[in-house]
């Protein structure tokens, strides 16, 4: 398969995602039902953003043009591929990366997120049966010229020992911020609000924790932060919410809240579901400064760096890590 014939395929691809096609409605519902935090809404997004973002050909073919990718990969490596589940289809750019790189892949989908991903590899198949030659699933990794594996801080030091003898990517913990400098506009708090709430906060670029100047003003962002105040309802959440509520109010700390999330006072750049982490600057340069040395840090939300609103909307060339996929996957 040449590499045109490719970028066409995920382009027919992503006009499938976009349809009202009844086999996607039963496999977005079905993702739903397995996995309640994939609810309609946020699997909605995210398929939203791959289609725009990853599927138009003008942008693949622009993307790929950048790297020095073969016509027709004579000598594919076979990547092994662990993706993570903590948002639907969060492992569809690496999936992207090793399709368009034209190696092959045998994938293992996390138990929380397999629904999606193997109904639109049926249907690659279905639109190009070539395709079958380069894309498997396996429940064990074994064999594999090279892995990309993302998970947790503890899973990561484990793929990295079973995988150093291998061509690697592992990708551990990540999180986002966000300076606010106190002239947000409120459409600008809106945005943020999506940058915050978006997956529940579940995403390695979901806004946990938020830096503000010392007298900031708290309630044009409490108030714009209500439109997700349903999200309340939605009972995994709400027992989280709940539950970091009480020990805030046991251990008698200082919070705020609109019902939906709680904002308190805390150093780490990591929240708890429902929680988010505030942090008071002098110097806007000295936080700049620090974030710059987190290898913790995603993305940074502000004015300056990351727009709001544009954390959960990454284009093909926002790597996850800072790591680049496809260079690595080209360097093979």
């Amino acid at each position: 398969m040449h590499l045109q014939q490719r970028i066409d395929l995920l382009v027919e691809l992503g006009n499938y995602m976009s349809s009202d096609s009844d086999s996607w409605k039963e496999a977005k519902e079905k993702a739903s039902i397995m996995n309640g935090w994939f609810i309609p809404e946020f699997i909605e997004h995210a398929v939203k953003n791959i289609v725009d973002e990853f599927l138009q050909k003008e942008k693949l073919e622009k993307w790929t043009s950048q790297y020095k990718i073969s016509d027709e990969n004579i000598s594919p490596k076979n990547i092994g591929l662990i993706m993570a589940g903590n948002i639907p289809l969060v492992g569809f750019h690496d999936f992207l990366c090793i399709f368009i790189s034209g190696n092959k892949q045998t994938i293992k989908p996390s138990s929380k997120d397999d629904v999606l991903i193997k109904h639109l590899v049926q249907q690659l198949f279905s639109l190009n049966p070539e395709a079958k030659d380069f894309i498997s699933f396996a429940e064990m990794l074994k064999g594999c010229d090279a892995y990309i594996a993302t998970g947790s801080n503890n899973s990561a030091r484990y793929f990295e020992y079973y995988f150093n003898k291998y061509p690697y990517i592992i990708r551990s913990n990540r999180t986002s911020v966000a300076i606010l400098d106190g002239t947000e506009t409120k459409e600008e708090l809106e945005h943020l609000a999506d940058d915050v709430y978006l997956y529940f906060g579940l995403g390695c670029r979901n806004v946990t924790k938020i830096y503000v100047p010392e007298n900031y003003d708290f309630v044009p962002l409490i108030e714009t932060f209500k439109k997700y105040s349903y999200l309340g309802d939605h009972h995994k959440y709400k027992n989280n919410y709940d539950y970091q509520l009480a020990i805030l109010i046991i251990n008698k700390k200082y919070y705020m809240t609109d019902g939906a999330v709680i904002i308190t006072e805390n150093e780490a750049v990591f929240s708890a579901i429902s929680v988010l982490n505030l942090e008071y600057y002098k110097n806007i340069k000295t936080v700049i400064e620090s974030l710059t040395a987190n290898n913790d840090i995603q993305c940074v939300v502000s004015k300056e760096q990351t727009p709001f609103g544009q954390a959960q909307q990454p284009c093909l060339t926002e790597y996850a890590d800072g790591i680049d996929t496809m260079k690595f996957l080209c360097s093979l």
